[in-house]
């Protein structure tokens, strides 16, 4: 068993609600910076216990601070294949996490947020939970064969985005708008701004890839 049972890990991307992002975290939580991340952490009063990129976003002396508080460093070269943050993944799934929250994932470069939401989506990645929150919004993938349970408050905004292609057999419980085994067509916006009726919705997927992004009402400040 993992010495931590979940993990967080700080992007370097725009952090837009710092409460919500404090409030996610939890005692004994692995705490992983992305490289420029570690401002994220520092911005929110913590202290990550690993440090890892190119720190190409990084000033060495924060480097060698976090180092100083005990943050283990791993280092790659600035000519890689993987972004900071998908390195990051890779290393907390190396550890036998599955369940991780993402934060700041997202920004002002559109290549680089289209690139982490679709992060959870690489075969490589495929055994873990990931969950890439900004305030009151988070994105999760679901794969064929799976269900996902979706919490919140009735009138939270559910929107089912098909990746790569068409997502087939989608069964919903719990939500306005249900399907029965339909198909969501890759493309088409018809899975969006669903709602759910009360504090728990349903998802299953037969076939494809279902990216799901739930907006909660009134958080996120």
């Amino acid at each position: 068993m993992p010495e931590h049972a979940r993990a967080v890990v700080f992007a370097n991307g725009v952090l837009d609600h710092p409460q919500a992002a404090v409030a996610l975290v939890q005692p004994g939580d692995l705490l992983v910076a992305a490289d420029g991340g570690a401002y994220i952490c520092l911005q929110l009063g913590l202290s990550p216990h690993i440090l890892i990129g190119d720190f190409d976003s990084l000033e060495a002396d924060v480097v060698a601070d976090l180092a100083a508080r005990g943050a283990q460093v791993i280092r790659h070269p600035e000519r890689k294949d993987y972004t900071d943050l998908e390195l990051a993944l890779r290393h907390v799934q190396s550890l036998g996490i599955a369940e991780v929250i993402v934060i700041a994932a997202l920004g002002a470069r559109w290549d680089q947020t289209l690139a982490n939401l679709l992060l959870p989506a690489a075969d490589d990645l495929a055994g873990m939970t990931i969950r890439l929150v900004d305030g009151p919004q988070e994105v999760m993938l679901l794969r064929a064969g799976a269900e996902l349970l979706l919490r919140g408050r009735p009138g939270d905004t559910v929107s089912l985005i098909p990746l790569g292609g068409d997502a087939r057999e989608i069964i919903t419980q719990g939500l306005e708008y249900s399907l029965r085994g339909e198909t969501l067509y890759f493309g088409a916006t018809r899975g969006l701004s669903n709602v759910l009726l009360g504090e728990e919705g349903h998802v299953q997927l037969g076939n494809g890839l279902l990216l799901c992004v739930v907006i909660h009402q009134g958080e996120g400040q």
